[in-house]
């Protein structure tokens, strides 16, 4: 299995970055809840060859991404409506629709393996992204670990106020009340919360390369090394070049 490592670069790397890095790849490479380590990895090289897709250049210049057909360039591991999704979501992800997601989920694209893939997208961008502010190649793609996908469904869902089922803060069980512990149980943590492990997976990167649900609304102490208000600007401007609507 691939490590993650910044043993080459002549920059300090917080230990618990990396170390919350090194969980999310070996997360990847395992079978998830509803996908197996095959496709988990196949996911995440997936999404590193949207970037390099014409039909999503294309899409990105239209005024809307609908006017345009043709095919994905793609690595040939996954069925059409993963690699729609995949593309779409690294590469326009201002412009998804509902009626977009529906027509996914008619073409077999379920919530759950949505949501997993959604999270596989999320997790691998953010490792990747990570490396390129550091100026470094990412990190090679973690072998694939043999298993079978648990298929856990969590209980206390509701299906009223989003595109896939979500997990409302004042219903959550036991097995996910980590899920928002500390926090206010926003949205942005509720969005993958049909899929807890990718909850989990997502916001330990969160919590090490931002700051976690704690640090986050103790304004009174600087947990980094610019301010609150320095990390905020960053994301705002961030959110903006990439369409965030959140």
């Amino acid at each position: 299995m691939s490590d993650v490592s910044y043993d080459h670069v002549d920059l300090p790397i917080r230990d618990e970055v990396v170390a919350a890095q090194q969980l999310v790849w070996k997360h990847i490479a395992k079978s998830g809840t509803w996908l197996t380590g095959g496709e988990r990895v196949s996911i995440a090289a997936e999404t590193r060859a949207a970037l390099n897709c014409d039909l999503c250049t294309e899409r990105k210049a239209a005024l809307s991404p609908f006017a345009v057909e043709g095919e994905h360039d793609h690595l040939g591991a996954l069925v059409p409506p993963m690699v729609e999704a995949i593309h779409r979501i690294r590469t326009d992800p201002g412009r998804l629709t509902r009626a977009w997601r529906d027509g996914l989920a008619a073409e077999g694209l379920d919530d759950e393996r949505y949501v997993e893939l959604v999270g596989t997208v999320a997790s691998t961008v953010a490792v990747d992204q990570f490396c390129v502010g550091l100026g470094i190649e990412p990190f090679p793609q973690p072998a694939p670990v043999a298993g079978e996908p648990s298929y856990y469904r969590p209980d206390g869902l509701s299906h009223e106020r989003a595109w896939v089922p979500l997990i409302n803060p004042k219903t959550v069980g036991p097995n996910e009340a980590d899920l928002y512990a500390n926090s206010t149980g926003a949205y942005i943590r509720q969005a993958m919360s049909l899929v807890p492990d990718e909850v989990r997976g997502f916001f330990a990167l969160v919590a090490s390369q931002y700051l976690d649900a704690e640090q986050m609304h103790d304004v009174g102490t600087e947990y980094r090394a610019i301010t609150h208000a320095q990390i905020e600007f960053v994301a705002a401007r961030v959110s903006a070049l990439n369409q965030c609507v959140y």
